[in-house]
């Protein structure tokens, strides 16, 4: 089967082309979607080439609408406009892209994989917020994870890798990037996440502050003694997901690892933005350990679990009580073991291919 998946960003689009689980071809764009330049874009990439058989579309926050990859009719687009709200800088340019790409190629079948399906099985203590519970019913607050078709791509690689059935394993996965969280999964089902109700929560990220005291952002809603306001929701809500993690660490330095990494010697707020980072990874990293009853490996993956190999030393660096061994070699050109051979809980790197993913998810839909 020939599948376009679609992974659209707040800035960003990735059309990639997958024949029978290999890449033939691919878009990346740094246009925003939605606009007259990526619509170009699109319309040149499908020109001159055969309509896909099917196309598959990243969608991060699924709800309790899309727990599963689901096809796309117009009952269903209605509806998704609903989860906008729950992960704003990640579903409507999505939604754009769909309703694009739903117009060129109107004969073709569209499927949307949440990223959240993979945790849709969390259990009940995991995913269940100390909340009222006429709030809890009401609204569908929830743990609902994410970085799904990441994990399950790593999830798959890491059975490959180890010799073992995926029923028969109990891991780590940190996915790291733009959007960081950390996955504990045994015998394939994901037992506990980082991410919560929204993509904001958990580890710091490049501009979002992952987990804060409710209390303190209760407290920055409120007043200044003389009656003025300390923050409106809408500065509250940019601050949070735009100028937080890495770059708020740092003094708005910068929100990547590499430029950090090369900073830190001479800057003390890039050093504390990776001390930062690496501490909430690995303390996210021993609690979803807490799930398991055994440790058979930790996995890196995103663009900075699989390139910076400083955050990975980094995080391993405070795992000894784990038996989590020090990495004995850096980046890899393939998926592999960085961890010394014959360690009892192995380090393993592996690529993001959340693209192979879901042309997987789509075809399996379908």
């Amino acid at each position: 089967m020939n599948v376009l998946t679609v992974n659209a960003g707040s800035h960003s689009l990735h059309l990639v082309c997958v024949e029978d689980g290999h890449e033939t071809r691919r878009l990346d764009s740094t246009q925003p979607p939605g606009s007259a330049a990526t619509d170009e874009a699109i319309a040149g990439f499908l020109n001159g080439h055969g309509p896909p058989d099917a196309v598959g579309h990243r969608l991060v926050h699924g709800g309790d609408r899309v727990r599963r990859p689901s096809l796309v009719d117009d009952r269903l687009r209605g509806e998704l406009d609903r989860l906008a709200p729950l992960a704003p800088l990640h579903v409507p340019p999505a939604l754009a892209i769909l309703d694009t790409l739903r117009a060129r190629l109107p004969g073709v079948p569209h499927v949307v994989c949440p990223d959240t399906a993979f945790h849709a099985g969390l259990p009940e203590a995991a995913a269940t917020f100390p909340l009222p519970e006429q709030w809890r019913r009401r609204w569908g607050l929830r743990r609902y994870g994410f970085h799904g078709l990441s994990y399950a791509w790593a999830l798959g690689r890491t059975a490959q890798l180890t010799g073992r059935a995926v029923d028969n394993l109990r891991v780590v996965m940190t996915h790291l990037s733009g959007g960081s969280s950390v996955c504990a999964v045994r015998d394939g089902r994901s037992l506990d996440t980082s991410m919560g109700f929204t993509p904001l929560d958990g580890v710091p990220m490049g501009t979002r502050s992952g987990a804060v005291d409710p209390g303190l952002l209760l407290w920055l809603l409120g007043t200044e003694p003389d009656g003025t306001a300390r923050l409106s929701v809408a500065e509250l809500e940019d601050g949070l997901n735009h100028r937080s993690g890495l770059l708020g660490l740092s003094d708005g330095r910068s929100s990547d690892t590499r430029d950090l990494v090369a900073a830190a010697d001479a800057d003390r707020s890039a050093a504390l933005a990776l001390e930062v980072f690496v501490h909430r990874v690995r303390r996210e990293i021993a609690a979803a350990a807490t799930s398991l009853d055994r440790l058979d490996a930790v996995v890196f993956t995103g663009e900075i679990g699989w390139d910076q190999p400083e955050v990975r030393d980094g995080v391993c660096a405070g795992l000894g009580l784990l038996g989590v061994p020090m990495p004995v070699r850096g980046n890899r050109a393939d998926d592999g073991a960085i961890s010394p051979e014959g360690s009892a809980v192995h380090v393993l790197v592996i690529a993001p291919r959340e693209e192979l993913q879901l042309a997987a998810e789509t075809s399996t839909a379908l």
